[in-house]
């Protein structure tokens, strides 16, 4: 089988988030794709087969199989763009959240997946004890949201992934104004395999509805404050988000088994 490893929204190699992917002939066993994920120890490896209107897609991390990923599903798109002879300028993925488009323009990549807004949360006494941050505000999703004061706050977190692990969510994403652009955030999933994230696509379809209300705007330019770091071009369009990167391909190699 072929593997392509692929770093989503970034224009250059060695930043974004690395994910790899997978094109398969048909599905295999559950257990296989598990361990295919674990071996690969990326915070995503997605699966794709292909359909009669694109491709099913699935998504694991080194741990659990996922709902949504939004950097693998651009690696994935990068893969069927530049590495499957796909001839079109759209391609369609079949997922656990339905039906996701991915368009490309040039070197830009643009994803369309289901807005996931998040509910406030009035309490929060309690989060900023195991978090250990001042929380300006809250609200739940699949992920923790928390807002914090400023971009500076964020970037200089020191999470206790046990802390967030013993949590229950799926994921915590820390977030705040941002200084060169709309906004910034983090991503934390310990319990799910994936301590932090890079790059965080599924995380945008709630921070972006978040923000948008917030800022009274619908583009919105946005920044992932991990070590790595992204950068994300995104959209409210309706019930939907747009996400738009790019992405480069590191690796292409094969899985023998």
């Amino acid at each position: 089988m072929k593997l392509y490893q692929v770093d989503a929204f970034t224009s250059s190699l060695f930043r974004g988030n690395p994910a790899a992917v997978v094109p398969l002939e048909r599905w295999l066993d559950d257990a296989l794709l598990q361990n295919i994920a674990l071996e690969n120890n990326l915070s995503e490896t997605a699966f794709l087969v292909p359909d009669d209107t694109g491709y099913a897609l699935r998504w694991f991390t080194p741990r659990v199989e996922v709902d949504l990923c939004g950097h693998a599903t651009l690696a994935a798109a990068w893969v069927v763009f530049n590495a499957l002879g796909f001839a079109g300028e759209r391609v369609r993925f079949n997922s656990a959240s339905g039906p996701l488009y991915v368009t490309r323009s040039g070197q830009q990549l643009t994803l369309d997946f289901p807005a996931r807004p998040a509910i406030p949360i009035t309490e929060t006494s309690t989060l900023e004890h195991a978090l250990g941050v001042p929380i300006r505000a809250a609200a739940q999703a699949r992920d923790l949201l928390i807002e914090v004061d400023n971009a500076a706050c964020v970037r200089e977190y020191q999470p206790d992934f046990s802390a967030i692990a013993a949590l229950d969510t799926f994921a915590v994403m820390l977030t705040a104004p941002g200084e060169d652009c709309d906004f910034v955030s983090r991503f934390f999933a310990p319990a799910k395999g994936v301590p932090e994230d890079p790059v965080t696509g599924s995380a945008h379809c709630t921070l972006v509805p978040w923000w948008a209300d917030k800022l009274g705007k619908k583009r919105l330019h946005a920044r992932q404050l991990s070590a790595r770091g992204g950068e994300l071009f995104c959209e409210m369009t309706g019930d939907r988000v747009s996400l738009s990167g790019e992405a480069r391909c590191y690796l292409k190699g094969d899985i023998l088994l």
